[in-house]
């Protein structure tokens, strides 16, 4: 049995994530994550759409994750490798370099995976971003106007 953790935020659950997760369980059998909790967002400076609770359901639905858990900490990893008995830590490549002192630390394998082209969680941000809900307000309420002309020429409308 090889158990392989990762770690990460997963806010606005994407296909990106999805793909990450299936090729990281297809390393082994069970998949432990660790979801940034909503304080440890905080300190990173980062601020999540949905909750930590939220997240963490998300995530344990998805058919590749058996066990999800909060990582409040930078520190836990190495707790959390003993803790699960884990046998190879995974991240995405961004991160290239970052965990390697955990082989050394717990003699646990660690790999860096290529993340999913053009999506990110980051890009998905930018692109709600630069939404104009005011235009999309404006177009509501015009919509709602040619509705009343509507149903007021053809009073069966529904």
């Amino acid at each position: 049995m090889t158990r392989i953790i990762t770690y990460g935020t997963f806010d606005l659950f994407h296909v990106g994530h999805v793909r990450l997760l299936k090729r990281i369980k297809e390393m082994g059998t069970s998949l432990y994550v660790g979801v940034s909790s909503d304080e440890f967002n905080r300190r990173k400076g980062k601020k999540s759409f949905f909750s930590y609770s939220e997240r963490a359901e998300i995530v344990q639905s998805c058919k590749y994750v058996d066990f999800v858990f909060p990582e409040d900490d930078w520190e836990q990893k190495i707790d959390d490798i003993r803790k699960y008995r884990i046998d190879t830590f995974v991240m995405g490549d961004d991160w290239l370099g970052k965990f390697d002192y955990l082989q050394l630390k717990t003699d646990v394998q660690v790999k860096y995976l290529s993340r999913t082209e053009n999506v990110s969680t980051t890009a998905i941000k930018n692109k709600l971003s630069k939404i104009d809900t005011h235009k999309i307000d404006h177009l509501e309420s015009q919509l709602h106007d040619i509705l009343d002309v509507v149903k007021a020429l053809k009073p069966n409308f529904n």
